[in-house]
């Protein structure tokens, strides 16, 4: 008995991976469409893969588009229609290998059909459109939870009679000018990204009356899309001259030094009554000055490269930087591609504009909240430019100090008095 089950043991070891190697070939054999009922052409199949989502193997289409080896003599009837039919060609035309000469030469000269076109705008319906709705929301509800547990930061020793001036009215401009304009490129950028989800579109079944309104609806919202673009597009300008004149007055003032330290370590205070001393800028606010600098510039420069796309293409010189850093195949991508074609220029740039704006919108907003109802006297120094002297002492002490030491006059007391030390 026991001779008995070792047999079938040994005999089940060796049949069942040959077993399970058979029915592995014969799910992949029906999982690959056969497409001879359709003389090599997309199977429902192949559409059913596609609207789930599914990777679906383009390759029988790329490679069905004809051959000059397979065309008829040029003695035969039909000798001169040449090796490949109608469908053939413009198979070739989608994929890029089909025989196109043209006068201009510059990139995408001989591009007719774009290839990359769905996948960006999959990109933009899809991910960008959810994930950087969902980081926004996600500040400003992470903003709303920490009012609630920390309240507004207040001044500890309450206000004072006097006040010192901490931006003048040049900087409060480049200031404004910055931050005004980067909030109508928000708004009309999330009203270009969102507006569309709200046209009406005529649907099956609807009727004659609904589908007018549909289509009024949506040539409202189309009319106020090409509005914002226009917004868009002339602001920007506006935004880069305020950015240029920001780092300019700023820079120097923004640069790290070791009080940086002790104030992260700290967290600024703004878990604690105690705030460490800093100069004219803190640690925070300078994270956020380059910020605003870095990803401004990137902003920016993707802005310039998609109003002109064929004048300032900006990822193909990029990429070849990366690939001399060697830094892509490293990390698994291979060489990236250095020769693109205006359109995938286009493309790369819009979605890189996009991504960078979404964190630079989050920084901003956490940026306003604190210096709005987040914190006491906050406001006054882009207000009037004057700020609270206890305010000003338990925020940037080694400014004031500064200050004081150079010109006391500085210090605005009521009837000339001196302020309490």
């Amino acid at each position: 008995m026991m001779r008995l089950l070792g047999v079938v043991a040994l005999a089940l070891a060796f049949t069942s991976p040959m077993a399970l190697a058979q029915s592995a070939a014969e799910t992949e054999a029906e999982a690959a469409p056969s497409r001879a009922e359709t003389g090599g052409a997309t199977t429902l199949e192949d559409i059913l893969r596609r609207q789930r989502g599914e990777e679906v193997d383009m390759d029988f289409r790329r490679e069905n588009t004809g051959s000059r080896d397979g065309a008829a003599s040029i003695a035969d009837p039909l000798g001169t229609l040449g090796g490949a039919s109608d469908p053939e060609l413009w198979r070739a035309l989608r994929f890029g290998t089909a025989d196109v000469t043209s006068q201009v030469r510059a990139p995408g000269a001989t591009l007719l059909v774009q290839d990359s076109g769905m996948s960006w705008l999959e990109f933009r319906e899809g991910p960008l459109r959810t994930y950087g709705g969902y980081f926004l929301l996600g500040v400003i509800g992470l903003l709303a939870l920490f009012f609630l547990i920390r309240g507004r930061i207040r001044i500890g020793a309450g206000r004072s009679a006097a006040t010192i001036l901490r931006f003048k009215a040049i900087e409060r401009f480049g200031h404004w000018l910055l931050a005004g304009s980067f909030i109508l490129l928000g708004l009309t950028g999330l009203f270009t990204l969102y507006a569309r989800l709200a046209i009406g579109r005529p649907e099956t079944g609807l009727s004659d009356e609904a589908s007018i309104m549909a289509r009024q609806d949506g040539a409202w919202l189309e009319t106020a899309l090409l509005g914002a673009k226009w917004i868009h597009n002339n602001v920007s300008w506006a935004f880069m001259l305020a950015l240029v004149l920001v780092f300019v007055m700023w820079v120097i003032h923004n640069l790290p030094d070791k009080t940086d330290i002790k104030w992260l370590l700290q967290g600024g205070g703004i878990f604690t009554k105690a705030h460490p001393p800093a100069k004219k800028f803190n640690a925070g606010q300078k994270l956020i000055f380059w910020s605003v600098i870095v990803l401004g510039a990137s902003i920016s420069a993707s802005g310039l490269s998609l109003l002109f796309p064929f004048e300032l293409p900006m990822f193909a010189k990029t990429f070849a930087l990366l690939n001399g850093t060697g830094l892509p195949e490293a990390v698994g991508l291979g060489a990236l591609p250095e020769t693109l074609t205006p359109h995938a220029e286009m493309q790369l740039s819009q979605a890189w504009h996009a991504i960078v704006s979404f964190v630079l919108m989050g920084i901003i907003i956490a940026h306003i909240y604190i210096g709005s109802v987040g914190m006491e006297g906050a406001y006054d120094a882009m207000g009037s430019g004057e700020v609270d002297l206890n305010w000003a002492k338990e925020h940037h002490s080694l400014w004031v100090e500064e200050v004081q030491s150079k010109n006391p006059q500085k210090i605005d007391a009521p009837g000339g008095a001196t302020p309490a030390e």
